[in-house]
């Protein structure tokens, strides 16, 4: 049996389909009421489906602040729910995070060259 609620299950899938905004509004009603160690979970893929939202909308510092608050978050999750391959996403949030900081200082330093 599965001892997360069905929203939960509507948040993964929101998430997988890229509806990071209506992934945020389903998982932030779970954090809000949940306690410990589902808080932790629902808050760190919160983040990541923020991250993923400001993505898509070329808000690349944002990204970079939320992806890297939910992989946190994930990582000292001591039990992940069977059934998601969570590590995996936490191996692609990590070299998007990484690729993403990458870019995010390349611009930056260009920005500081002289005219």
């Amino acid at each position: 049996m599965n001892p997360y609620p069905p929203e939960f299950l509507q948040a993964i899938d929101q998430f997988n389909q890229g509806e990071y905004y209506a992934c945020h509004d389903t998982l932030e009603a779970l954090w809000m009421e949940a306690l410990e160690p589902e808080r932790t979970l629902y808050q760190g893929l919160l983040q990541m489906a923020v991250a993923g939202y400001h993505l898509g909308n070329g808000n690349q510092r944002g990204a970079i602040l939320l992806l890297g608050e939910g992989l946190s978050r994930l990582r000292r999750c001591q039990e992940l729910p069977p059934g998601w391959d969570f590590e995996r996403l936490i191996q692609q949030g990590q070299s998007l995070l990484a690729h993403l900081q990458a870019q995010h200082s390349c611009e930056f330093n260009l920005r500081l060259l002289p005219l």
